[in-house]
């Protein structure tokens, strides 16, 4: 099988030495492209900036801005069997970015921000990918019902939630609880290391590309 995976954050330039972040490390989405490999699959890895390791065995795409990530997804979606975006794309980024740094001036400063494109919700209505789709939902209060949203609007096979409000997972850390919201059921997952949640992720989402192909069985990677 085939498999496109995004993750890590998107930084948005303010001027050349500032940006727009967020605190994705990475760990999940690079975890999932290492156990995707270990299982005989073939990956391609698009990541913003961390300071990860890159799995062997897997294609890597370096991208800084949410616009080259979902540039680089479009050149590549066409060809995967199921993607999975674990990345943490920047929602909105600065309408302009000076080639010289910002001087401090007034007491206040306004920056106007403008929207980026949805790499996961483009999936679908504007790529035209038909295979597996899997996203992430972070989220820090109502996680099933934002999370069960999102599956719908975007037209997902698997939403995984997880509560980045809860202390010791999530983001930045090597430990995570996941929730998988499918479009008929929801299923928790216990806390436990990434890795080890990468593994069980792969074998659900092999489940559901099998059950998207119609057959018991996957392509070869």
């Amino acid at each position: 099988m085939k498999v496109l995976i995004t993750a890590g954050p998107t930084r948005e330039p303010l001027d050349p030495v500032r940006y727009l972040s967020n605190r994705s490390s990475g760990k999940m989405g690079y975890a999932l492209a290492a156990a995707f490999a270990e299982a005989g699959h073939h990956v391609l890895l698009v990541s913003g900036p961390t300071d990860l390791d890159v799995p062997p065995g897997i294609d890597f795409v370096p991208v800084e801005t949410a616009l080259e990530m979902f540039e680089a997804v479009g050149r590549h979606l066409f060809r995967m069997d199921a993607a999975v975006f674990a990345a943490a794309v920047a929602d909105y980024r600065p309408a302009s970015a000076p080639d010289q740094k910002i001087k401090k001036s007034g007491e206040s400063m306004t920056i106007e921000l403008i929207r980026n494109p949805d790499i996961l919700g483009s999936a679908r209505s504007k790529m035209n990918f038909t295979g597996t789709l899997v996203g992430f939902a972070a989220e820090t209060e109502n996680l099933e019902e934002h999370a069960r949203g999102k599956l719908v609007r975007k037209q997902c096979d698997l939403i995984i939630g997880n509560d980045v409000s809860k202390p010791g997972i999530g983001f930045e850390s090597d430990r995570n609880e996941l929730l998988l919201v499918y479009p008929n059921h929801s299923e928790a997952i216990p806390e436990d290391e990434k890795h080890h949640l990468s593994h069980r992720l792969v074998r659900e989402i092999e489940v559901l590309a099998a059950t998207r192909k119609g057959s018991g069985s996957l392509q070869e990677p």
